[in-house]
């Protein structure tokens, strides 16, 4: 494995990309690689086009079990969530026709490491925390400049999946999410979207019910492998993980960014996700951008 010798995207001194990037095949870190450019210009199409990027294998096995060691490690420590959910996580509006997407409501079962649990030698801290990463991502996204989230339960956590659980449709309260798969379900687990389902002023409430009640025509699915980087929209592309079975947990990383580094959850997103809402929910409880319910 290559040591850092070219351009950086910022200062890679304080944080070891080698400790979880082959930087030979994946110079995130040198601008003026073509391999960079490369990966940069897939991510960005493929954004485009479906709402997703997929790269295989990009974080090394070595920093995946370390990342996995230390998920069983606080494992006990995670918050499970069983409760029935909406894809918005609001309440459920009687005075809504039964079959309005506010109205569907599924049983979710899966569990959260929350990010303040993380040890102090994470990798999963390390990878968020590295300015070339937020830099790779904000290009890979052709959105600049994003930043870090303020969220402190929810910035970077592990999602758990034992078997039988299942995470039901639903969209995210941040902007973009980066997710490492650390640990494949035996069956099952299966990454399911419908990308842009919905615009920052339009909920396309009837392309949503449509999918929440079986159509597919708008919906994608990514089978997710140990090791695999995944860059998505999730404010306005509806998903879900489909049931896993079998005794391994499906363990995933989410490092998190955002355009406005000053918000974070609505209170009610952070207690349906974490468990909690904390002082900060209520005191950026401000107005988003969009107008969307959730």
């Amino acid at each position: 494995m290559s040591v850092i010798s070219a351009p950086s995207a910022f200062s890679a001194n304080e944080i070891r990309l080698e400790d979880f990037l082959d930087l030979e095949r994946f110079p995130i870190h040198d601008l003026t690689s073509d391999k960079r450019a490369a990966l940069v210009a897939q991510c960005h199409q493929n954004l485009e086009k479906c709402g997703c990027a997929h790269v295989p294998n990009f974080i090394i096995p070595t920093a995946i079990k370390k990342m996995k060691e230390e998920a069983f490690r606080i494992m006990d420590g995670a918050r499970r969530a069983h409760a029935w959910v909406n894809p918005y996580l609001t309440k459920e509006d009687t005075s809504l026709p039964s079959d309005h997407p506010k109205r569907f409501f599924e049983e979710r079962t899966s569990s959260f490491i929350n990010s303040d649990l993380l040890e102090a030698d994470s990798i999963l801290r390390m990878i968020y925390d590295s300015d070339v990463m937020v830099h790779f991502v904000s290009d890979c996204l052709n959105v600049g400049p994003i930043y870090r989230w303020a969220e402190p339960l929810g910035r970077n956590p592990y999602s758990v999946m034992k078997g039988g659980d299942y995470f039901p449709w639903h969209f995210d309260g941040n902007d973009f999410t980066v997710s490492i798969l650390v640990s494949e379900a035996e069956e099952g687990g299966d990454f399911e979207y419908a990308p842009d389902i919905r615009s920052a002023n339009n909920e396309c409430f009837d392309d949503v019910g449509a999918v929440l009640h079986g159509a597919r025509e708008k919906v994608r699915v990514l089978s997710l492998q140990t090791g695999d980087l995944q860059i998505f929209k999730g404010r306005y592309s509806m998903h879900r993980v489909t049931v896993t079975q079998g005794s391994s947990p499906r363990i995933i990383a989410l490092p998190t960014y955002v355009t406005n580094p000053y918000l974070v959850n609505r209170p009610h997103h952070a207690e349906a996700f974490y468990g909690r809402s904390m002082d900060i929910h209520h005191e950026r409880n401000l107005e988003r951008v969009d107008n969307l319910t959730d």
